[in-house]
């Protein structure tokens, strides 16, 4: 068990439990259309050895960077530790989906192989032939056989870069956040001391490798601490998401990650005959992570499953980010996380969370985990009192080593990282506003588009999770005007100007702003980043191109 205490225990990922060689179960993988997969231990570490042995054939070498962009969760696993096994530097890549435009794919693939120098990318045979022409070398799980034999590990520094996390953007994934050995460990033993991680507890996940959150606390916390994972692939939960709840019955979970959006996905999904068929009395928390946290995303779920025993104490939430390996804050497990309700308009105009009983709802990420410490600062970088809402600054003892391959950018200010991030400080605990970049100047009063998109994602005929909002500056009134774009519901009928008309009078009643424009478009006309999330800059262009001037 990896604990404060023990930390020193692990110079490096590869001296951990993940390639032990014995027969306890390390990995379940579930499936809606196929019987569980179980992996030991030692077959992981067979798979893992294997492909190594695979990629150091290719010509990969200590300190190359290899792309894993496979589909198939347990061969991204599997080649990811084998990579890392010999020395290179691994990281994984978001696949192609149907959401995903091919050429806008391939394009930004090409800029990161040609960015980052990759070595080589590993991915599936159907995706192979697409990328035959990249200066790197191309590998598929069909290279491999049983008679391939064992690598040998890598003897890895602390210090040295163990993987990169990719930053999404609408331009190409340029930032690559390299994180050290040390650090990754660091974070692992901080994060689990203040989730109170226990050889009892198992991990049940769905989440996407290529993003931090399932990356870190979906993988590589388990298979470090030596303690169960059951994983399925993220395509099968989201077309069947009571799998995630059936597989925590069927195993035991005690620990779930989930973005916000998920929530809602799963109380709204999951019918009433199906919730019948389980029971998550063995939850010690699910925990809501790089989303913004709406306290009715909880509700809703609580609504909905308080039969299949869930309470409030379940909902749990933690802060994080790519740049500091993940974890920044973690509410306490098996407490209610505390709700700040903030006068709207001292909020806006002030940047003061003044408590107001009456006032917007705003949920706590929690406390700064061990040996990690927060400040806020104003435009001036200088320090803000508690309920001064300002940019959130971090450092600790886990964050990135660098951007790798791009001396341009520096990560630190002064031995501070400017996450770009507004909040606030409140009895120790961080409150999360929004994004700096995304504020809205509306007539002096600061708004933030996240808590306008959470208002049209709750009218009935908006595609859920599928609107953005900004700002468009208006020359006459020299301020922003507030801007809306949501994709039509199409399992529903939907009459368009009703429902522009809803959505406007619910962002009146429910906010302090009006909507200047509400545009409606058709499914998939939102532009997503390659991890996807609502790339907001360039819906703003394409808005701006196809409909400011009607």
């Amino acid at each position: 068990m990896l604990t404060l205490a023990t930390r020193n225990d692990y110079p490096t990922l590869l001296d951990a439990e993940s390639l032990a060689d014995y027969d306890a179960i390390a990995i379940t993988f579930v499936a809606s259309d196929q019987e569980a997969i179980q992996v030991t231990r030692r077959e992981f570490r067979q798979h893992v050895l294997r492909f190594g042995h695979l990629i150091a054939q290719n010509g990969v070498s200590d300190g190359d960077l290899v792309i894993i962009a496979h589909t198939h969760t347990l061969t991204s696993i599997y080649a990811f530790w084998g990579a890392m096994a010999i020395g290179a530097i691994p990281s994984m890549f978001p696949t192609l989906t149907e959401k995903l435009d091919p050429e806008i794919y391939k394009r930004d693939l090409t800029k990161l192989v040609t960015l980052s120098d990759v070595k080589s990318i590993i991915t599936d045979d159907s995706f192979a032939p697409t990328i035959a022409d990249l200066p790197c070398t191309i590998l598929t799980a069909s290279h491999l056989d049983t008679e391939i034999p064992l690598a040998q590990v890598h003897s890895a520094r602390p210090d040295s870069i163990a993987f990169l996390q990719h930053s999404s953007g609408t331009t190409g994934l340029q930032k690559g956040v390299a994180l050290s050995h040390r650090a990754v460990l660091n974070q692992l033993a901080s994060y689990s001391d203040a989730l109170a991680i226990s050889n009892d507890d198992i991990i049940v996940s769905w989440l996407p490798l290529y993003h931090d959150m399932g990356l870190i606390a979906g993988f590589l916390l388990p298979l470090i601490q030596g303690i169960p994972l059951v994983l399925m692939s993220p395509f099968d939960w989201v077309a069947h998401p009571a799998l995630l709840l059936r597989a925590i019955d069927d195993y035991g979970g005690t620990l779930c990650w989930l973005p916000n959006f998920a929530y809602n996905h799963m109380a709204r999904r999951i019918r009433k005959r199906d919730r019948a068929d389980f029971s998550l009395r063995t939850m010690r928390a699910f925990i809501n992570c790089s989303e913004p946290v709406h306290l009715g995303s909880h509700q809703a779920f609580l609504n909905t499953f308080s039969t299949n025993e869930i309470t409030e104490k379940h909902f749990a939430v933690s802060y994080a980010m790519a740049e500091n390996t993940f974890a920044v804050t973690q509410t306490v497990i098996g407490e209610v996380a505390k709700v700040d309700y903030v006068n709207q308009q001292k909020l806006e105009e002030l940047n003061t969370a003044e408590v107001d009983p009456q006032g917007v709802t705003i949920v706590s990420c929690g406390k700064a985990t061990h040996n990690t410490a927060i400040r806020i600062i104003n435009d001036e970088e200088n320090d803000l009192a508690e309920r001064h809402v300002g940019e959130v600054c971090i450092k600790s003892d886990c964050m990135l080593t660098e951007y790798y391959n791009r001396p341009d950018l520096e990560p630190f200010v002064a031995g501070w990282y400017r996450t770009g991030d507004m909040g606030y400080l409140a009895d120790g605990e961080l409150y999360i506003i929004g994004r700096k970049k995304d504020i809205i100047i509306n007539a002096g009063k600061n708004v933030y588009p996240q808590d306008i998109e959470a208002i049209v994602n709750a009218v009935d005929g908006v595609h859920r999770g599928r609107c953005v909002v900004f700002g468009v500056f208006d020359d006459r009134d020299g301020t922003e005007r507030i801007a809306v774009v949501a994709e039509i519901d199409n399992t529903i009928a939907v009459d368009e100007k009703s429902l522009k008309k809803q959505i406007r009078q619910q962002i009146a009643q429910q906010s302090t702003v009006t909507a200047s424009y509400v545009t409606l478009v058709d499914e998939r006309w939102l532009i997503k980043t390659s991890s996807g999330k609502i790339a907001r800059g360039a819906n703003r262009e394409k808005w701006l191109s196809e409909f400011a001037s009607s």
